[in-house]
């Protein structure tokens, strides 16, 4: 008996199978059915109370629906082009309408529309709520109004909150169609009111809206247009959307074109873009990228990048352009991340004109300050640039960015050729490893380090300098003095200064360190030590013979620089035929020079009106000045021998000077020895 059972209850087994998945085949289709029913005979009104509390405690801002609300059926494929249709966009799927729909401003900010739209309507897939997937197909805003405000770095109304709990629901919206609407922008940190309009364009094959763009930003007009695609495709990754904008902010000029693929993750940008402005940094708030002052620039190259869920990375590629009168060109990427943005990349000009730099450290004219509105204006008189370094900005960006000048272009005959440099940005702290110069046949390599981290009060930056010159000729050194083109020798020199401030003047007042250069071999022009010398006889014979080389046994300076105030320990020129002393102080702080120059000639020179002569004065007008005292004595004791005896006359205009057995080593060391005072005398 129990084995005929067991046969029969197994066969009641393919039955109850067929039965529970046929429950479950039921349940499956009855519910996107109800689902269906209910959004069909449901009415919508009067949910509209409690949609319009659900969405505003989600979004932490008022939301109202105040029009009707209703459910149509609607083709997504009625919408779209041939290309991005599919299957399931010719099934038709509910259609949800909203008319005159608001979104307010979050707390703390004026009680107002951030957003407004006359008609909000969203199709919506039925059968992914199976998934818990809201899957929108078509997302559509007729007649939108958009009113974006900022009041500070921290209070806006476009910034949501994100939520810390993942949601078990997911959104996924496949496209959004505009029609004409308005976007409004009220910035106080960029001091920007700006209005775009947006149109639908009923016959252009590429682009589906037009905009234009009106008002004004930090105080300049604001002006610009520009068109996109009619739909945004969000998730076809084969479907390009195109882009076209031109901007205008007074000088500053923004154009782009070209397409973005799956612009919800930008998985693609390729762009056009060009650049123009009065300076660099004057588009970081375009951007939000930290560029150098700068003086009138434009560029033009392509932008790819793509959008990261934890990083982004954007390329400007290929890019050439001017600054100023210099050519420049290379290759930049962008990306962010923890735990700040970096721009890294390689810059060159093939020709730079130096005086294109100045704006880097504010040294550029007050009517090219004017033009890309700096703050300060370069006080009369002032020759060290008092304009601020902007460090506020140096912990938004990290950098690593080469720069190479294969010819520079003077105006001035300063011997300065090729440059390169390293600069690194990091937490704010700024390096130049190195800044190096081919200089007057030489190179001036300098290792540069300004921390801008202490950003609070007067002294915002820690600055540290070393300096290297070696090998710096002399004749090409001074270019436009004459009398050193026939000087044979070269100049090496060290500098280490340190300092705190924020401007080149404010840095170089506080400085302290030393400065010390060397010329050990070489020969001098005889002229212009005779010149120094106010040696009459020998000046009229080298005019009338002309020049000849003098050996130079050595030129030493040592100079101690303390709070901005660089004395000379000692300054030595030792020749064959002559030998000078320099002392003295070079005030950074206000600009005045207080030097007193001693030569002292070897062997016998007659008609010698020989005297100490002074460099005194600012640095923008110096004084040069002879010691009117020695000279004074000298005329009148020849004049009171003359009464005596005429040829004795001549002895006090007779110099026999220290003598032929002067040593650089022995005059360098007694001026270590016996370092020389400040002339006495107060500084004009």
């Amino acid at each position: 008996m129990a084995e005929t059972e067991k046969p029969a209850a197994q066969g009641h087994h393919p039955s109850r199978r067929n039965k529970i998945l046929l429950g479950i085949l039921g349940i499956l289709v009855t519910i996107p059915v109800i689902a269906i029913i209910f959004i069909l005979t449901f009415d919508w009104n009067r949910a509209r109370p409690w949609i319009n509390a659900r969405v505003s405690e989600a979004i932490e801002r008022p939301f109202a629906i105040r029009g009707k609300l209703d459910v149509e059926w609607e083709r997504p494929a009625r919408t779209m082009a041939p290309s991005e249709r599919s299957w399931r966009d010719h099934i038709p799927w509910p259609h949800l309408i909203a008319n005159d729909t608001h979104i307010g401003n979050p707390a703390g900010l004026p009680a107002r529309d951030a957003g407004s739209a006359r008609q909000f309507s969203f199709s919506l897939n039925p059968f992914a709520l199976l998934s818990r997937t809201i899957h929108i197909p078509l997302l559509r805003f007729d007649g939108p109004r958009i009113d974006l405000l900022r009041l500070d770095e921290k209070r806006n109304n476009w910034t949501f909150k994100r939520q810390d709990k993942k949601s078990g629901w997911t959104l996924d919206l496949d496209r959004v169609v505009l029609t004409d609407g308005i976007v409004h922008l009220e910035d106080a940190v960029t001091k920007s009111d700006v209005t775009a309009r947006v149109r639908t364009l009923e016959r252009d094959a590429r682009y589906g809206v037009g905009w234009t763009l009106d008002g004004s930003y930090n105080g300049a007009k604001v002006s610009g247009g520009g068109k996109a695609g009619a739909v945004l495709s969000l998730k076809q990754q084969s479907t390009p959307y195109p882009v076209q904008a031109d901007m205008r902010s007074g000088a500053t000029h923004i154009a782009v074109e070209g397409t973005v693929t799956r612009p919800a993750k930008l998985a693609a940008i390729d762009l056009r873009l060009e650049l123009a402005g009065p300076s660099m940094d004057q588009l970081y708030h375009f951007t939000g990228v930290v560029l150098p002052t700068t003086g009138p620039f434009s560029t033009s190259g392509r932008l790819t990048g793509t959008l990261g869920e934890e990083n982004s990375r954007w390329v400007y590629d290929g890019f050439k352009g001017k600054v100023g009168a210099s050519d420049i060109g290379g290759r930049l990427e962008y990306t962010t991340g923890a735990p700040r943005p970096k721009l890294s990349g390689k810059v060159s000009s093939r020709q730079l004109v130096f005086a294109d730099l100045a704006p880097l450290i504010g040294a550029d004219s007050n009517a090219a300050k004017k033009q890309r509105n700096a703050d300060v204006l370069q006080p009369s008189g002032k020759v060290l640039p008092v304009e601020e370094f902007k460090t506020e900005r140096w912990n938004k960006l990290d950098a690593d960015v080469r720069y190479s000048a294969e010819r520079i272009v003077r105006d001035t005959a300063f011997p300065i050729s090729k440059l390169s440099t390293h600069l690194k940005m990091n937490n704010a702290v700024l390096d130049l490893e190195p800044l190096e110069f081919a200089m007057a046949g030489g190179t001036v390599r300098s290792n540069i380090r300004l921390d801008g981290r202490g950003r609070a009060g007067p002294k915002a930056i820690k600055a540290q300098a070393k300096v290297t010159a070696r090998k710096i000729e002399i004749k090409k050194l001074f270019p436009k003095i004459e009398q050193l083109q026939a000087t044979v020798g070269s100049i090496n020199g060290d500098a280490s200064l340190s300092a705190q401030g924020n401007s080149v003047a404010s840095l170089l007042a506080g400085a302290n360190g030393e400065l010390k250069t060397l010329i050990n071999q070489g020969q001098v022009s005889k002229m212009l030590l005779e010149m120094m010398g106010l040696n009459v006889a020998n000046i009229i014979v080298t005019k009338l013979f002309g020049d000849k080389q003098v050996q130079l046994n050595c030129m030493a300076t040592d100079f101690d620089v303390r709070n901005g105030v660089a004395r000379t320990r000692y300054f030595v020129v030792d020749t064959q035929e002559a030998l000078i002393n320099i002392s003295g102080s070079i005030n950074l702080a206000n600009e005045q020079m207080d030097l007193r120059i001693d030569p002292k000639t070897k062997g016998l020179r007659l008609f010698s009106l020989r005297s100490p002569f002074y460099v005194r004065g600012p640095f923008s007008q110096p004084d040069v000045s002879v010691d009117k005292g020695v000279l004074a004595m000298k005329a009148g004791s020849a004049i009171a021998l003359a009464a005596v005896a005429p040829v004795a006359a001549l002895i006090p205009l007779i110099n026999t000077g220290p003598g032929e057995d002067s040593h650089c080593a022995r005059l360098l060391a007694e001026s270590r020895e016996k370092p020389r005072a400040p002339p006495p005398g107060k500084t004009r």
